[in-house]
């Protein structure tokens, strides 16, 4: 084989192992529809109705089970304080993850829950501002998880403060300064 045809032979190889690699959109895609077949058996089980919803956005993959009645079921997969609806989300990324061998960041909500958890989250996030303002003096608040940080991380940045997480584990809380 001459070196021109072995170079060929090598740019071919490169260019069929690209067209096998998914996309990351197409990666998203194949992870909601591994989640969404998890949470579907699990509501056969519990004998619970729902309708599952996949959205891929920014990156991420976003499910949501939505009862079309009013659903007890569906809240008792919720919990006090999203308790449960945490623990079924690390449960499906832990589904995703044995069918794919790749860790998934997919946020999981359950009739609006973290919807609604996000303009709670805000709001404290301005409390927390607010405080500071007033105080001149850093405000520690409760521990939350990572997901709820983030969101109140991103909502202290947008009103011009500064905030870092402390603590480990489930003591992980954030802390909101003027600078």
């Amino acid at each position: 084989m001459s070196v021109e045809s072995t170079e060929k032979a090598v740019a071919s190889d490169e260019h069929d192992v690209e067209e096998t690699k998914p996309s990351a959109a197409s990666r998203l895609e194949e992870e909601g529809d591994i989640a969404a077949d998890y949470l579907e058996e699990l509501l056969d089980i519990a004998d619970i109705d729902g309708d599952i919803d996949i959205e891929v956005r920014n990156g991420r993959t976003y499910i949501s089970i939505i009862a079309e009645e009013d659903s007890s079921g569906l809240e008792s997969l919720v919990g006090r304080d999203g308790e449960v609806l945490e623990a079924l989300q690390e449960l499906t990324r832990l589904s995703v993850l044995s069918a794919t061998e790749n860790r998934s960041r997919l946020v999981l909500d359950i009739n609006g829950y973290r919807k609604e958890r996000a303009g709670y989250l805000q709001k404290i996030a301005e409390d927390a501002v607010a405080r500071v303002k007033e105080t001149g003096n850093s405000v520690a608040l409760d521990p939350m998880s990572a997901y709820e940080r983030k969101i109140v991380h991103d909502a202290v940045a947008d009103l011009g403060f500064v905030s870092e997480s402390e603590g480990e584990g489930s003591d992980r809380h954030i802390v909101v300064s003027a600078d």
